[in-house]
């Protein structure tokens, strides 16, 4: 695996792969198994893949949130050595934001509800940070986790509005055998608010309707930012102490899946 820190560097590389498809999975790090079977799908489906891993600190609308996001870089190398990826790209923040920020992509309908009412100014950061790698990177896939349900639908969107051309991949939310969704943030968590962490996909799949599980997450000390349905999907963001999870699951899914 080629490891690439300079964007100049980095373009140099990537004319060498100018007639070969290539998969690319642009993550911030602390890389986990959702991380590693978009790395997987992308190998199988391309002949070069290319994994990004860049903290972005635009889409972060918390300072604290962003300065405790886990950093873990000699791990997350060590993981990649056995995933297939032939080049891992990690730039630094002065050179993705030369402009310090002024130049930025927004969406003004759908980045306005949900996690864009609870984190303004998140799908900006997001949407101009993924715009900038893929147009250093120029994928022929870009892969992306079901998870973030409404940042998926941005990007396409994105990518169609600008004629990007590049087609995005949407890969299914991989779980721990308790049913949680596979996050980042989920080391943030203590060993007893991991236990009680498993209530929240448990209740969101299990309950009849929104308020049900708005009633049974509430009952165990949940902080809940929104439940709702939209897009043939229930999708939720919430609490356990100061780290927010989200998730969401197909409206037609058997409920009881985890029970």
């Amino acid at each position: 695996m080629n490891i690439v820190t300079e964007i100049k560097e980095f373009q140099s590389l990537r004319k060498q792969l100018k007639n070969k498809t290539i998969g690319f999975i642009p993550t911030m790090g602390n890389l986990h198994d959702g991380h590693f079977s978009l790395c997987k799908r992308a190998h199988i489906e391309n002949e070069a893949t290319i994994v990004s891993i860049f903290i972005n600190p635009t889409q972060f609308n918390q300072a604290s949130d962003f300065e405790h996001y886990p950093r873990t870089l000699e791990q997350d190398i060590a993981a990649l050595t056995s995933q297939n990826v032939d080049f891992l790209f990690c730039p630094n923040g002065q050179a993705m934001y030369p402009d310090q920020y002024e130049v930025q992509v927004t969406e003004t309908h759908l980045s306005l509800i949900m996690e864009g009412a609870c984190r303004p100014g998140h799908f900006n950061g997001m949407l101009t940070v993924v715009l900038k790698l893929l147009n250093l990177v120029q994928p022929t896939r870009a892969y992306f986790g079901e998870k973030d349900y409404q940042q998926l639908l941005l990007v396409k969107k994105m990518v169609n509005a600008l004629f990007v051309p590049v087609e995005i991949i949407a890969c299914e939310t991989i779980r721990a055998e308790d049913g949680l969704a596979l996050s980042s943030r989920n080391s943030r968590l203590s060993e007893e608010q991991r236990k009680k962490a498993a209530s929240f996909s448990h209740f969101l799949r299990s309950s009849k309707t929104v308020q049900e599980a708005v009633s049974q997450l509430e009952k165990i000390d949940f902080k809940i930012d929104y439940i709702t349905e939209e897009w043939q999907r229930r999708l939720a963001a919430i609490w356990i102490g100061n780290v927010r999870l989200i998730d969401n699951i197909p409206i037609t899914c058997e409920k009881n899946a985890y029970e």
